[in-house]
């Protein structure tokens, strides 16, 4: 029984000081904004210290998820049930995004009817990590691009999908071996708790990089005078909230757990993500809260990472919404085979995304490109408030993970509907903030 003496005071807790620090980093941009947007670098920081321990720690996980899973019949029933999961929710998302934004017309009046949108193409934030180039990838350039052109060069790239390659054929490797890859699978277990341990000594400072993170983004884009954009953005905030809710608590309900009760189970995380705007510094603490919760670590090693490249429902929601915004702000006429046929390229383009800041934005980039009479140049008027996207974005895509990874469990019979339950309203002791301030 856990005594009052042994409670941890208040100013310890990790997400309560994530929150004050996310508090005082609006207030502080809003105020004093020429020193909001100094703290640029402490953001930008925080999220290179975490995504520099992303690519081992999610090589360890699936190795060892499917090296220890034994049975490859499991391993492909879980693949394949995750996959059709991942693909019918995710184009749920994308026609919600499509119906919402034709109803709301946020971008209408942007343009005077009659005329034409014009704007320099310079005025675009190339900034972000796509040109041209990357716009015009053919689907073999894509596969190609998932093969990494050596063995470290995954780690090197950081690219998720290369590192997803990587460690599936390492897992398969370490299998076939059988009892004489048994050490094997010993040295990636022991090599996974010292990444988790670095990751434990970094999410100590997360309070300084959300407070730096919020501080640059109100102080560089203000919290006012965003018109037609604060509708855009209003609107995505409110689907986004109506998919989680209703959607996402939807299959939670049928799958016998509380949505709500989730949530909180993951609060850490999700105001870490909050004030980041990036998933993937959450990705650590999601994988320790799911197999603590009762999910098999076979199970959360596969989910969770191919989820973050396949199962983005923030990112498909807010692609749908701002494509169909930037046709209307440009009095770009788009028919509704025009829009079936943005629906179909954003399901393709969103593959492959990962959880960072900015990715969506690329990614919808991405998408303009091969959908017809879109000019790409009005992603200048995105740039200003992608910052704010984001968050909701990474948020969404977060909490879609989090119920596919119990979702999948729950059809893989490792856990119980009473026993999930139990899980959630009395969690076991440990995670990510109290094992930082202990």
């Amino acid at each position: 029984m856990t005594t009052p003496a042994t409670l941890k005071p208040w100013y310890r807790v990790l997400y309560l000081q994530v929150l004050i620090a996310v508090a005082l980093g609006v207030t502080v941009g809003y105020v004093f904004p020429d020193f909001g947007r100094s703290l640029k670098p402490l953001g930008d920081g925080f999220i290179k210290l975490v995504k520099m321990m992303i690519a081992p720690i999610i090589f360890c996980t699936v190795v060892h998820g499917i090296a220890s899973m034994g049975d490859l019949k499991k391993l492909g029933r879980i693949g394949i049930k995750s996959l059709v999961y991942f693909e019918v929710v995710s184009t749920l998302a994308l026609i919600i995004g499509l119906v919402v934004v034709n109803v709301l017309k946020p971008g209408v009046g942007i343009t005077p009817a009659g005329e034409t949108y014009r704007v320099e193409a310079k005025a675009v934030d190339t900034s972000q990590g796509f040109s041209e180039k990357s716009h015009s990838l053919s689907t073999a350039d894509f596969i190609l691009n998932i093969i990494p052109n050596t063995f470290l060069g995954a780690f090197v790239s950081g690219e998720l999908l290369q590192v997803l390659l990587i460690a599936v054929l390492v897992a398969f490797a370490i299998t076939f071996m059988g009892e004489r890859g048994k050490p094997h699978l010993h040295v990636i277990e022991y090599g996974s708790q010292v990444f988790f341990g670095v990751m434990h000594i970094l999410v100590q400072v997360a309070p300084i990089g959300a407070f730096g993170a919020m501080g640059y983004t109100v102080g560089a884009h203000g919290i006012g005078t965003l018109n037609k954009l604060f509708a855009l953005m209003a609107g995505f905030y409110i689907t986004a909230g109506l998919f989680i809710v209703v959607v996402l608590g939807a299959i939670a309900w049928h799958s016998g757990f509380s949505i709500f009760r989730l949530l909180n189970h993951i609060k850490d995380e999700l105001l870490l993500v909050l004030g980041t705007s990036s998933s993937e510094t959450a990705l650590p603490g999601l994988i320790e809260k799911m197999q603590r919760l009762g999910c098999s670590k076979s199970t959360v090693g596969l989910v969770v990472p191919t989820g973050y490249s396949f199962n983005l429902d923030g990112t498909n929601i807010y692609m749908a919404m701002a494509a169909v915004f930037l046709a209307q702000a440009t009095n770009t006429p788009l028919t509704l085979g025009a829009q079936i046929y943005l629906l179909l390229i954003a399901m393709i383009t969103s593959k492959g995304s990962s959880g960072v800041t900015g990715a969506g934005f690329v990614t919808l980039a991405a998408t303009l490109v091969a959908v017809p009479g879109i000019p790409l140049e009005s992603l200048a008027l995105l740039v200003g408030i992608d910052r704010f996207m984001s968050e909701c974005r990474a948020l969404t895509n977060f909490i879609g993970n989090s119920v596919a990874t119990v979702v999948i469990s729950r059809w893989e019979n490792e856990i119980t509907s009473g026993e999930l339950q139990a899980n959630l309203r009395h969690p076991l002791k440990g995670g990510m903030g109290s094992n930082l301030d202990c």
